[in-house]
């Protein structure tokens, strides 16, 4: 009998140190506690430390109240100009009311999931409205403004604090980035080719040009060398005549020996003359009116 008021005094005593620790619970540093009583929420705890409820009845559920991240997979948006956009956000946010994140999400998951779908729908509606180079210019800034204070507005009435929401990369498909590239290769040999025919018609108006120029130069030198030519030969007539004029015999004498030079130097090898030729006069008698 003893044996069995021991074993039952030890298990009053377990159950009593169950039911004691039962009514503490403890809250840390960056968490919301909220009580459920019989499936009801009755109370809610921001308070760090060592906190009492009532065993077997009440229940605690903990939240981090921590800055989270959410960062769903990549998604295809269509933009305004019907291109599309292949988009990654991130998302920042906590929970701000216990309760009504109990009420209306119950778990951090649905929670997830839930502001996923909010984030989701926000950014296609948005950027449907927007062409892409809007999201290349400073205009970027407004849009994601404008994303992040709808998602912050429908994720209020779930408890959740939306704090930020930022594109993490934006990028044209692949299939579209080739095409794009394709056709850019295009245009560029396109306006190759137009600048290699640009360039071969500004050398051939180059080269008509040039030879216009070497044209007008080469008959503007012969203009000016025939006029040249024409005022020496004046000279060498005038001076000629002044030759002639100061002595008759010795001029005739030196025309002929320029004709003897002239003559001998153009003819062959041998020259067959007559004795009594006029060309050999000079030879034979001397200059005229000369000392025999």
């Amino acid at each position: 009998m003893k044996r069995q008021w021991r074993g039952a005094g030890a298990l009053a005593v377990l159950a009593g140190l169950w039911l004691l620790s039962a009514c503490f619970y403890t809250l840390g540093e960056g968490q919301k506690a909220l009580v459920v009583r019989l499936g009801a929420p009755v109370d809610v705890d921001e308070q760090p430390g060592l906190k009492v409820k009532l065993p077997l009845v009440d229940s605690v559920q903990y939240y981090d109240t921590r800055l989270q991240t959410l960062a769903p997979p990549p998604e295809q948006v269509i933009l305004g100009d019907e291109k599309r956009l292949e988009v990654e956000t991130y998302t920042h946010y906590r929970i701000a009311s216990a309760l009504r994140f109990y009420q209306a999400l119950r778990t951090e998951e649905q929670a997830r999931a839930q502001l996923g779908q909010l984030v989701s729908t926000s950014l296609r509606r948005e950027l449907g409205k927007e062409m892409l180079k809007a999201l290349l210019s400073p205009e970027r800034a407004a849009i994601l403004r404008r994303i992040q204070q709808e998602v912050a507005a429908r994720a209020k009435p779930l408890g959740l604090e939306v704090t930020e929401v930022q594109l993490h990369r934006a990028d044209l498909p692949l299939e579209t980035s080739q095409a794009i590239y394709d056709r850019m290769k295009s245009s560029r040999q396109q306006e190759a080719k137009e600048l290699r025919a640009q360039g071969a018609e500004w050398a051939q108006q180059i080269q008509a040009r040039a030879e216009r120029d070497r044209t007008v130069i080469l008959s503007e030198a012969q203009r000016q060398s025939a006029i040249t030519h024409g005022e020496a030969d004046a000279d060498a007539n005038r001076i000629l005549a002044q030759a002639f004029s100061k002595d008759p015999k010795f001029y005739k004498f030196y025309r002929s020996l320029q004709t003897y030079r002239h003559s001998l130097s153009d003819s062959a090898p041998t020259l067959v003359l007559s004795p009594d030729s006029a060309l050999l006069r000079d030879f034979k008698s001397g200059p005229a009116g000369g000392k025999p």
